[in-house]
């Protein structure tokens, strides 16, 4: 880890611990995040010169995840595809980021003896070409707004 690294890591965990976040629960949504993100790298898919290679469910995205590799034809050979079982690593992290929060209102609203200031929620941005997870705090959405468009003004993990 480099020095600016290790710097951005403090800044965010500073901003997490003062919104009510204990160090271990930032450590472990920083897990999270990494792991959300490989999923959606995953989910968008790969390929070389030889195949292309993506996760996809069944069920019209609800079921079980796999591996669904496309062969290209080389040689004379035909193009074929194969489907492998993964394990389904987005909806074990999203189980346990749903109870890092859960924790932290529940915490956090004891102290205060009120639950709609103090609530945060997450944005869960699926484009891997940037941040996965993002905390929203009360004010950093307009009442009534779609977060979609200010999931910007959150704390990026």
């Amino acid at each position: 880890m480099t020095k600016y690294e290790a710097e951005q890591r403090q800044r965010t965990y500073s901003q997490l611990m003062a919104a009510g976040f204990t160090f271990e629960e930032c450590e472990k949504m920083r897990r999270i995040s990494l792991t959300l993100r490989r999923w959606f790298e995953l989910e968008c898919g790969n390929g070389n010169d030889w195949a292309d290679w993506a996760i996809e469910r069944d069920e019209n995205g609800e079921g079980r995840p796999f591996m669904v590799t496309h062969y290209h034809p080389r040689n004379g050979s035909q193009a074929r595809t194969t489907k492998s079982p993964v394990a389904d690593r987005e909806t074990g992290a999203r189980r346990r980021l749903a109870a890092i929060i859960e924790e932290r209102n529940k915490r956090v609203s004891e102290m205060f003896h009120d639950s709609l200031i103090c609530k945060v929620e997450t944005y869960i941005q699926t484009d891997p070409r940037g941040a996965s997870l993002y905390i929203l705090r009360p004010g950093d959405i307009p009442e009534g707004a779609d977060p979609c468009q200010y999931y910007h003004r959150g704390l990026c993990l």
